[in-house]
């Protein structure tokens, strides 16, 4: 099992990154890959996931910024993030759970991948 996250850096705000969730080692095809922000001082907090079926979800926080996407024949799962605020700023995590077929922002994640760190400055 293996989740590789690549993409994140400093941006200013108002600025765009795109993450990147590379997997391995299991059949992304049945698993629902949800992203994830650790914010200095935080809990971690879930902020998009897509479901094996390809059903995205979404925090209030970034729904009309952000866009969540898969490929599984890549076994990639890309997180576009647009109009980026400082607020976004973290620790951002890619994890993986066997999809049980309900809002995935709301299931446990049984796999997870080492984080990329996501600044947004003012």
């Amino acid at each position: 099992w293996q989740l590789v996250e690549s993409g994140g850096g400093l941006v200013q705000s108002g600025g765009s990154l795109r993450l990147s969730c590379a997997t391995s080692g299991f059949t992304l095809d049945y698993y629902a890959i949800g992203w994830f922000r650790q914010a200095p001082g935080k809990e971690r907090e879930g902020v998009s996931c897509i479901s094996s079926s390809q059903m995205p979800s979404y925090q209030d926080s970034v729904k009309g910024r952000w866009t969540i996407s898969r490929d599984d024949a890549s076994k990639t799962v890309y997180l576009q993030m647009n109009s980026l605020n400082p607020e976004d700023t973290g620790i951002y995590y890619c994890a993986a759970v066997y999809d049980r077929d309900y809002d995935c922002l709301r299931q446990e994640y049984d796999y997870w991948g080492q984080g990329t760190q996501v600044t947004v400055s003012s």
